[in-house]
């Protein structure tokens, strides 16, 4: 129930953050909020899988970029209406992610985390290669469609405001999926794989199998913010599917705390604040970036909600 609340008051101060902002007079932080909002649902796919499953992939920008291109060419090049090619994104992105999932969750430890990394590049280089369909590190631009336009009645991700409450409601139920996943018998089954995957085949869970569905899971929440992100910037290009981009998704859910659900949010948060206001006074945040997480890892491995939980209990004795 206090968990609950906490979640509940989470939400509260973020649907009241425009107004907020709105009081400081730059709407540029709201943009930067809504980036936060996008990218944390990217790190929480890395922490599905290495937080509840105990599997590293740095290949999540391969579904990242599939969900960017998948809304992209749909609404470019299909000519689809807002709906069918905002579905289009998650859904390539689940595609891919279930026939790599086929082989990959074969291996564990650093093989996996390794054909992950194989994957994405080779789908880097193919998007470079088809430029022409995919405008390879130039990208492609598109024009939005209204979102609904009902007997004269309009709704556009035109509007910041109505830009920011649509990547939120999506991330939120995106949360909310993992929150009910990780309650439930699936939930417990992967963790017992996560936690001693010997004992649980042993005791008759199908490591393959929901290894594999916890993969699909996985890229298709990284789809979800590919997508959420090219209908951000109403741009999509084969750079963000290079392994890097799955690096910082991976430092993120570590600063924030794998297998906690608002980690990833958390650690997202705070990097992508740092290198706004750092970079503005100084080219080389980078530095600060990297040192911040160097002390997190070194002083709190469980990440800042796990020290959080830490000082919280301790405070309670």
């Amino acid at each position: 129930m206090k968990a609950f609340s906490g979640y509940a008051g989470l939400f509260a101060v973020l649907l009241l953050a425009p107004w907020l902002i709105s009081l400081i007079g730059d709407p540029f932080w709201l943009s930067i909020l809504t980036e936060i909002v996008i990218w944390s649902c990217f790190a929480a796919s890395i922490n599905f899988l290495f937080g509840y499953v105990g599997l590293l992939s740095f290949g999540q920008a391969l579904y990242f970029g599939f969900g960017m291109y998948g809304v992209a060419l749909g609404i470019s090049e299909l000519h689809l209406s807002f709906w069918p090619a905002f579905l289009l994104g998650p859904l390539s992105a689940t595609l891919i992610a279930f026939l790599t999932g086929l082989l990959a969750v074969r291996l564990t430890w650093h093989y996996f985390a390794i054909i992950t990394v194989v994957f994405s590049l080779i789908t880097y280089f193919l998007a470079l290669t088809f430029k022409s369909l995919t405008g390879g590190d130039d990208g492609i631009n598109f024009t939005l469609p209204d979102v609904l336009n009902f007997m004269g009645y309009k709704l556009s991700l035109a509007d910041t405001t109505t830009q920011y409450f649509f990547m939120l409601i999506v991330v939120a139920l995106c949360f909310w999926l993992i929150k009910i996943i990780m309650g439930s018998a699936l939930g417990r089954s992967l963790i017992a794989i996560r936690d001693n995957d010997v004992r649980a085949s042993l005791i008759g869970i199908n490591v393959y199998r929901l290894r594999l569905a916890a993969f699909v899971i996985a890229g298709f929440l990284a789809g979800v913010s590919g997508t959420l992100f090219a209908l951000f910037g109403r741009y999509a290009s084969a750079s963000y599917m290079f392994y890097h981009v799955s690096g910082e998704g991976v430092v993120w859910a570590i600063v924030g705390g794998v297998g906690t659900l608002l980690g990833p949010a958390i650690g997202t948060g705070i990097f992508i604040l740092i290198r706004e206001v750092v970079s503005s006074h100084w080219q080389h945040y980078a530095l600060i970036v990297g040192a911040f997480a160097i002390c997190i890892v070194i002083f709190a491995p469980e990440g800042i909600v796990g020290l959080w939980k830490k000082y919280s209990r301790r405070s309670r004795v």
